[in-house]
């Protein structure tokens, strides 16, 4: 007798454990192929996989996990994006163009290291990777799992594209942390990287488009940056965007020290690291060991960056001790520790029809030519800038010329060069006006500056630069205070300065052409509303020289009130961290000349916000433990780096300067300290270890 034995329930994966095998499988294949360009799978095995996947999460939606390889591309359209805030500031690069520039790049941030009277270690070689022409993203891992994709925005802020970012293939959906050798996954990673679109999928989209009577995309990067902004993922997932991976970053509390153990503590190391994870990471890397080998990098790459399947636009250089990347920090604008090298822009030929001359809102004067039409790096240009009064010498234009032409940035226009040989006989020499264009003052030029100026405070171009400023989105977002308004209120001589805006009437504005009963109510309403903006606003929308978003937001943090930013000392400014001497000296020389405090004290008089409130609300009984306490910190810290003490300083309300004074409260010294400390002996200032340092912050919080 033969007896058959049913089958054991126990060999059986029950759906939430068969659904889990399936996810890793396919996951595991989709890194194979995605990534490590590797096929394990057949199509047909894989789609089977996959479609069992989706049967199963259907039957049982709560087995539907983010990281599932189902969840890639959305059921619907996004209606829109919203904006958010990023964990971690994406920095803008300095560039260089040539090799001299490159070598004085490292001069200075070796210059700054002996001035701040810091040392490093033997390691000062550089990463160079390719620049890749695509669109910036910054994603954010919660305990190894995707959870958003945003855009770079501003740096400060950007949208939210997650479910796009999802169908991107070489993207992994969750963190492969124990293939990085990681002894635990962190609550939050950042990964900042370049989606990008390949040249074999921008043709065949040029191609389809060019079959259905569409006008063409004119580059792969405006191709990228269009995809990603799609409302539909579907779509997004049609265009086979790919990503390369090139910075990780981890909660700075949890950095150097905490797990995961292994924390790689060179770029090179994170590169590889990277690549553990998961994540694409170009491969034509290099490390480099001086200045030389960088500049040969850029060489070979330049004439080899036409063979490859992307477009690059440059390299991206970086030193390669992450130490030194964090004793060296940022200034205002850029990370000392890395510099993008751009390669030649495209150029052109074209003929030079007349030479505009454009005010700005501070008074500069700016040559524009404009030229017969011709197609630049995919646009039609056919204006392009002189710059100011020593270009315009130099290059020695005529009306008639034949220039070349180049996008400066590869954003824009500017004539690179005349050709002589091809000009005119008798042609007209093209001069800076001894008056401005808009208001016939007599222009003057700054000594020491290349800019020539309008000073008249009075100029319409002025006034409607400084109004156009001022209602603008990241200012104070008047709706409907467009550019024809503005233009028609300077002239109508309704306004003389932006604080004359809060004085206007609905009977002022109805004479006006266009606007009437309800336009002009909805005009005042929106002045009247623009008083709620935040401090940070209102001091952007000033158009101080060199306040930008991101800078205007820093300042308020550090300095609550305008009383608080005009009382402070050029010094005091420039030692908050992103803000530097450049834009201390801006502010010091803007807050010097009387009308522009008689326009502060005229806005605090219409009901303007000049404090910054929301730092109160968000601040703590602890906030100002250490006001009015001045820190200077010398040396190599064993555990916090510079910035994250600086950090801490600040956040109780302390300062912290650069050199040493009897103001100086109190001396953080590391490792390696230098004549700083024997400064602050000789003035008896009291120092302290770090542990002393921590100490006392624990003391004054304790004591509240």
């Amino acid at each position: 007798m033969t007896s058959t034995a049913g089958a054991n329930s126990a060999d059986t994966p029950n759906p939430q454990q068969r659904s889990g095998q399936l996810r890793l499988q396919l996951q595991k294949a989709g890194y194979a192929y995605y990534v490590q360009a590797n096929s394990i799978m057949e199509d047909a095995v894989y789609d089977r996989l996959y479609r069992e996947l989706q049967d199963l999460e259907e039957t049982f939606p709560e087995l539907v996990t983010a990281d599932s390889p189902t969840q890639r591309v959305g059921s619907r359209p996004a209606s829109q994006f919203t904006t958010v805030c990023h964990h971690i500031p994406l920095f803008s690069l300095e560039n260089a163009f040539d090799g001299d520039e490159l070598q004085g790049w490292e001069d200075k941030w070796r210059r700054y290291m002996q001035q701040q009277d810091m040392a490093w270690g033997d390691d000062d070689r550089y990463v160079c990777e390719l620049k890749i022409d695509g669109s910036a993203l910054a994603l954010t891992y919660e305990d190894g799992v995707l959870v958003r994709g945003a855009t770079r925005g501003d740096g400060s802020e950007g949208e939210d594209i997650t479910q796009n970012v999802k169908t991107i293939r070489s993207v992994p959906l969750r963190l492969r942390w124990e293939a990085a050798g990681w002894d635990s996954v962190p609550g939050r990673v950042e990964i900042r990287g370049e989606a990008f679109l390949p040249l074999a999928s921008f043709d065949a989209m040029n191609q389809q488009k060019a079959a259905a009577g569409e006008n063409l995309f004119a580059n792969p990067r405006n191709a990228a940056a269009g995809t990603l902004r799609l409302l539909d993922s579907r779509l997004v997932a049609e265009r086979s965007l790919d990503f390369f991976a090139y910075v990780l970053q981890i909660d700075p509390n949890r950095e150097p020290g905490d797990p995961p153990a292994r924390w790689p503590q060179t770029h090179w190391d994170t590169l590889h690291t990277l690549e553990k994870l998961g994540f694409r990471v170009n491969p034509n890397r290099e490390l480099c060991k001086n200045i030389a080998a960088v500049q040969g990098y850029c060489a070979t790459w330049d004439r080899n960056r036409h063979d490859l399947s992307y477009m690059t636009d440059g390299v991206v250089i970086k030193l390669n001790d992450r130490q030194l990347q964090r004793q060296l920090g940022f200034t205002q604008k850029f990370p000392r520790w890395a510099i993008a090298y751009k390669y030649a822009a495209e150029e052109a030929p074209t003929q030079v029809l007349g030479v505009t001359f454009q005010v700005g809102r501070t008074g500069a004067i700016t040559p524009v030519a404009e030229l017969a039409p011709v197609s630049l790096a995919g646009t039609t240009v056919s204006r392009a800038t002189l710059h100011n009064s020593d270009r315009l010498m130099e290059l020695n234009i005529h009306i008639g010329d034949t220039v070349v032409v180049r996008k400066a940035g590869e954003i824009i226009p500017e004539v690179l060069r005349t050709l002589p040989e091809l000009s005119s006989p008798g042609a007209t020499l093209v001069a800076m006006p001894d008056t401005c264009p808009v208001c016939d003052s007599p222009t003057v030029r700054p000594e020491g500056e290349a800019k020539t100026r309008c000073v008249n405070v009075s100029c319409a171009a002025i006034l409607r630069g400084s109004m156009r400023h001022w209602a603008s989105r990241n200012a104070l977002d008047i709706e409907g205070l467009g550019e024809k308004l503005v233009e028609q209120l300077v002239e109508a001589d309704l306004v003389s300065s932006i604080a004359d805006l809060y004085t206007l009437t609905v009977e002022a504005l109805l004479p006006l052409e266009r606007v009437g009963q309800k336009s002009a109510e909805n005009l005042a309403a929106a002045i009247a509303q623009s008083k709620q903006q935040s401090f940070s606003r209102v001091l952007y929308g000033l158009g101080i020289p060199l306040i930008g978003t991101v800078n205007a937001k820093t300042l308020v943090e550090s300095f609550p009130s305008i009383v608080k930013l005009t009382g402070a000392t050029e010094e005091e400014i420039a030692a908050v961290f992103g803000i530097g001497e450049e834009i201390a000296r801006s502010l010091g020389q803007w807050f010097a000349v009387d009308a522009n405090l008689q326009l502060v004290n005229q806005l605090r008089h219409h009901g303007l916000a000049l404090e910054h409130t929301a730092a109160e609300s968000v601040g703590n009984t602890n906030s100002q433990f250490l006001a009015g306490k001045t820190f200077v910190l010398t040396g190599t810290l064993p555990t916090l780096s510079r910035d994250q003490a600086k950090t801490k300083i600040q956040v109780l309300g302390g300062k912290v300067t650069g050199s040493v004074s009897r103001k100086t409260s109190y001396m953080v010294v590391g490792e390696a300290a230098g004549s700083k400390l024997e400064k602050a002996k000789s003035l008896e200032i009291p120092c302290l270890s770090e542990a002393e340092f921590l100490e006392l912050i624990a003391t004054s919080a304790s004591s509240a």
